[in-house]
């Protein structure tokens, strides 16, 4: 709307602002979520919201408790609290269990998903909620900046370069799933583990090798969607393979 030159901002301007920027791109239809999908959206940001509430309340707790004098029946109300709170994320999780048992197409994407070290049933239904099934992802990189894992640069000329990081412009429940997953794969599968020491020895930075870890297995649990495949151990190798070659293509050209 600033490239616009209106001085004058509203309704009026602001509705013909968002016309002239549909009619000047090419944008895709919105569509509906499932019922499914927005079902499981609405349980995951729950308990999302329950785990962050319960690790506040343990961090109470455990000022209470390191009092010198500390009140009995707080600590007993905080203990209660930490109980319920655990309740109620053990019955979103049975919730969560139930609706991906009842559709067959969720069902079978779930598992798709969860074949890839490191991934759960959890991680795989915020997976699915956040995309709506991958509803409008065409490809990796788009699947990557909407989860803010796109790179970002500030480079001008030889005086101004910054390090490049990624955008966090995204969906950051994705981002979040994707956190423990990949210290899981990182600890437990080798080829995870060799990304990561790989980028680790180039960049001297753990937090940049997890990220990438981040970043490949949400790519991969779009690519075993699209390809209606499971895990396969070689996958990384042969992608790995690709990406090479698509880099000396780059280069040649």
């Amino acid at each position: 709307m600033r490239t616009l030159d209106v001085k004058t901002v509203t309704d009026k301007t602001a509705s013909e602002a968002i016309t002239r920027f549909g009619l000047e791109r090419k944008l895709d239809r919105w569509k509906k979520p499932k019922e499914i999908y927005r079902n499981m959206k609405q349980l995951t940001r729950e308990r999302d919201q329950i785990v962050e509430e319960r690790s506040m309340v343990k961090n109470h707790l455990h000022a209470e408790e390191t009092e010198a004098y500390p009140n009995k029946s707080s600590v007993a109300r905080i203990k209660e609290r930490i109980r319920m709170l655990n309740k109620q994320e053990k019955e979103i999780k049975e919730e969560i269990d139930v609706l991906i048992a009842k559709d067959s197409e969720v069902k079978e994407n779930v598992e798709k998903i969860i074949s890839i070290p490191g991934v759960g049933k959890l991680t795989a239904a915020i997976i699915l909620a956040e995309t709506n099934g991958f509803e409008l992802i065409r490809n990796k990189r788009q699947l990557a900046s909407y989860a803010g894992f796109d790179v970002k640069e500030k480079q001008s000329g030889t005086s101004v370069k910054g390090k490049p990081r990624i955008s966090k412009k995204g969906n950051k429940h994705l981002r979040k799933a994707m956190h423990l997953p990949a210290l899981s794969a990182i600890k437990h599968d080798e080829r995870f583990k060799a990304i990561f020491a790989r980028i680790v020895s180039k960049q001297g930075i753990k937090m940049k090798a997890a990220v990438a870890v981040q970043r490949k297995l949400l790519e991969m649990a779009y690519t075993l969607y699209k390809t209606n495949t499971t895990y396969n151990k070689s996958y990384l190798q042969q992608d790995e393979i690709q990406e090479k070659t698509n880099l000396n293509t780059e280069k040649r050209s």
